[in-house]
């Protein structure tokens, strides 16, 4: 359980190093999750998107309107993960949610994106897991194999090039790409014929 909240950061209570921050209930919850998805989940075709959200919802996801999640994608903890109209999880992308991750609507993350939403208190000895929500907002669209570190927001219509290291907030209508990941140039909504 965490120990402290600041702001949205959370720092959870942890004797050492090799303590587990979750409860034993907690832990069951999350290796039943595991398994499930695993046995009724992953091997099915992308046409069954509507039983995947069934099972997203089971286990406590807020899936809202008609969200689409590949069925390799990795999940840690469903009721950690939000998301809107449209959002869409891509193969083999990890939403390692041991905090909040929200998804708007018409959002896209890519495939083997990975959304990271937990670190540790390096300068602690007992090493506390700390965890902060991600929010990726409407319409934005995150490429392939970029890494997404906690606490970040990205703003509605933005463009997360692939491989790009998102270390902080990045605003609303920009391409974005780069190791560390930086604002580019402003998306322009263009005519098929116009695209370059």
């Amino acid at each position: 359980m965490p120990k402290n909240v600041i702001g949205m950061v959370k720092v959870y209570e942890q004797n050492s190093a090799f303590d587990s921050p979750w409860t034993v209930s907690q832990r069951f919850k999350m290796l039943l999750w595991e398994y499930f998805w695993y046995l009724f989940c992953v091997w099915t075709p992308k046409p069954a998107n509507s039983w995947r959200v069934f099972c997203l919802r089971l286990f406590g996801a807020k899936l809202y309107g008609k969200p689409f999640v590949h069925p390799r994608a990795r999940i840690q903890i469903p009721w950690n993960l939000i998301m809107h109209d449209r959002a869409c999880i891509g193969d083999r992308t990890n939403i390692y949610s041991h905090d909040i991750i929200e998804i708007g609507p018409y959002a896209t993350v890519a495939q083997e994106v990975y959304v990271c939403t937990s670190t540790h208190a390096f300068n602690r000895e007992e090493f506390n897991l700390v965890t902060k929500p991600i929010r990726i907002g409407a319409n934005a669209f995150i490429g392939a194999r970029a890494f997404i570190l906690p606490g970040v927001t990205i703003g509605e219509n933005a463009v997360i090039g692939a491989l790009s290291l998102v270390t902080k907030d990045m605003p609303a209508w920009m391409v974005c790409a780069g190791h560390p990941c930086k604002p580019i140039k402003p998306r322009v909504i263009s005519e098929l014929n116009d695209a370059s």
